[in-house]
């Protein structure tokens, strides 16, 4: 199994709104890429200050099939339309993980 995993930190400008269409538009992405083996996402709970605001965890079969979702034209889509324009930071491994 391969995973990545990636968390956004937004700009202070970013509404609810816009937070929203992020969320609603991860949702999406499973039912786009058949790639994705399981894919879970939130909001940090806001216990700890300093904390990126969203995580992504996608697990797929191969580094191969990641590729594919990485350059999916919904994937790309996504990440230009709802995340960029609020994004002030990312950070994301993809790692071989165990079952």
């Amino acid at each position: 199994m391969f995973r990545h995993v990636v968390m956004f930190k937004f700009v202070y400008t970013v509404t609810a709104e816009q937070k929203l269409a992020v969320l609603e538009g991860l949702s999406r992405l499973p039912n786009e890429i058949g790639q994705i083996r399981s894919f879970s996402f939130g909001e940090d709970a806001r216990v700890v200050d300093g904390n990126y605001d969203v995580v992504v965890v996608a697990d797929f079969d191969s580094s191969d099939d990641y590729l594919v979702y990485a350059s999916h034209p919904g994937h790309r889509e996504f990440v230009s339309t709802c995340v960029l324009p609020f994004l002030a930071s990312r950070a994301a491994v993809q790692y071989a993980a165990s079952e």
